[in-house]
């Protein structure tokens, strides 16, 4: 099969593998018919991840057609259409018994937080993604789920990660009515978490970032006021200011460590603005808020050793929430709203690349050219 494969940092190309083996009789063998590039993949394409190894394919958002079977698979027969989320997890253990599919306790022997995560370096297991024509999905009766007929492809590909993290970044937020939401960073993630908002009850929704066709995004897609922060000696203090001096009720970090900036810049902070790839966002969320508000955490962090203002924090009396996206936990909700065109995800599309051509997409997404906020990967037939 082709697929993408990881070659260092910036060094990305399209290569023969072997197409993947049952491995477990509950494994599944899919062939991709749409992925994406996520945010977080710029981590891996930028060597900010811990072992990220050569030889490795990226890629936790797809959907596809099932091509084989273990003997154990009972919920998904040759050529079903599924879409599966970017957790990988056994549904049998403690967490996965609660509803925590993303700190499932059996599928990654490298950590003790997160469990596994399809094409997210080693230590999130270390399994291949979906940027690639074939992917072998684990624990094939838990994870995916059949695409239902109504549904399109480009919304199906979007609700294996980037929606359901957006929505439950603003479920994390514990919006009650009229609450004053403001959400950093106006990438996919955020954008979803700002129109979430409102089906939550939000009173105001406000959307923070630096681009300025992200932030039109946002009014149109998020229906948000949007704030660049280049524009301000101090966004914290504009924000304080037009919530009558109070702060936010709600804050929602949909950046993280953001792929941008090198690694000196990722320890020490030095780099000032949401890019920088430090926890400048979050110290943001966390001085924007009022005292006894929550901070809602979504965007994607890595191994950080800069300050975050915890002090801060505590003597605010804020409320901290944040997990990776347990994604099967968000589908039925999501679903009926999608079906009901409350959102659509498929209008945060935005390019649409041939997996031959990935490497052209992680340069596009990565450098922000073109208006680009979502870049789907499109697999030749095999």
């Amino acid at each position: 099969m082709r697929a993408m494969v990881y070659r260092g940092p910036y060094k990305i190309r399209v290569e023969e593998k072997d197409i993947p083996s049952i491995e477990h009789p509950n494994d599944a063998i899919v062939r991709v018919t749409l992925g994406a590039i996520c945010g977080s993949d710029l981590h891996l394409y930028h060597g900010m991840m811990p072992d990220t190894r050569v030889g490795m394919t990226f890629g936790h958002e797809f959907i596809g057609v099932v091509h084989e079977v273990g003997s154990s698979v009972r919920n998904l027969k040759v050529g079903d259409r599924v879409m599966v989320p970017f957790n990988i997890f056994c549904g049998s253990c403690w967490f996965c018994a609660r509803g925590l599919y993303s700190n499932c306790h059996n599928v990654n022997p490298n950590a003790t937080a997160v469990g596994g995560i399809y094409g997210y370096s080693h230590t999130c297991g270390g399994y291949d993604g979906g940027q690639s024509q074939f992917v072998r999905v684990p624990f094939a009766d838990v994870g995916p789920a059949l695409i239902p007929e109504w549904m399109d492809d480009e919304d199906a590909v979007l609700l294996t990660d980037a929606v359901p993290t957006g929505y439950f970044g603003a479920q994390l937020g514990e919006i009650v009515e009229g609450d004053v939401v403001v959400v950093f960073g106006a990438g996919p993630v955020g954008l979803v978490a700002a129109r979430s908002a409102w089906l939550m009850g939000a009173g105001r929704v406000i959307v923070i970032d630096h681009l300025e066709y992200r932030l039109e995004k946002a009014r149109s897609f998020a229906h948000a006021e949007t704030y660049n922060f280049t524009e301000y000696d101090d966004i914290v203090v504009e924000m304080k200011k037009t919530t009558d001096h109070l702060g936010a009720d709600v804050a929602i970090d949909a950046v993280g460590a953001e792929a941008d900036g090198n690694f000196l810049q990722h320890v020490t902070s030095a780099k000032f603005k949401l890019q920088g790839g430090s926890p400048v966002a979050l110290n943001w969320a966390i001085d924007s808020v009022r005292k006894g508000a929550t901070v809602s955490v979504v965007g994607a962090y890595g191994p950080l050793f800069s300050a975050v203002k915890f002090g801060d924090a505590m003597n605010k009396g804020l409320t901290l929430r944040m997990n990776q996206c347990p994604v099967k936990r968000q589908w039925p909700r999501l679903f009926e709203h999608v079906r009901n065109g409350y959102l659509k995800p498929s209008e945060l599309v935005t390019h649409r690349f041939p997996l031959e051509h990935i490497a052209e997409g992680y340069h596009v997404f990565s450098a922000k050219l073109d208006g680009c906020i979502k870049p789907i990967v499109v697999p030749s037939a095999a």
